[in-house]
């Protein structure tokens, strides 16, 4: 699978209105939008559930595993798929990097967030 071209993620990355909305259980329809904080780490992005695996939108991106992403005035179809392992520190930087400052950081780099952390792939790009 391929990922995101550096432009389109540049964008994605640099903005701070990415609304996410994984299918509904009948696979075509999408779910609410939520807003929620993304980064983008050695080319990918990526986004967490603030209450972890316990996020409404977390449990349909894991279950459905597609969807749909609307940020920096881009509409893409994309593929989610959880991560684990060394990746997450860099996660932790990009965030700490990004928003840096804000009072809901502490909880996005906690462990309850963090074990909750998708990468988000472009569908279109998929090989």
């Amino acid at each position: 699978m391929h990922g995101w071209n550096s432009d389109e993620l540049r964008k994605i990355a640099d903005a701070d209105d990415l609304h996410v909305s994984p299918f509904r259980e009948d696979g075509s329809t999408y779910g609410t939008p939520t807003w929620i904080w993304s980064v983008a780490v050695a080319g990918a992005l990526y986004v967490r559930g603030y209450n972890g695996h316990d996020s409404r939108w977390y449990r349909a991106a894991t279950r459905q595993k597609a969807g749909r992403i609307v940020a920096a005035g881009l509409t893409k179809e994309v593929a989610f798929e959880p991560v684990d392992g060394p990746v997450l520190d860099s996660i932790d930087e990009a965030y700490r990097a990004k928003y840096r400052g804000n009072r809901y950081l502490e909880p996005m780099i906690g462990a309850r967030a963090r074990s909750a952390t998708i990468r988000i792939l472009p569908r279109d790009a998929e090989a």
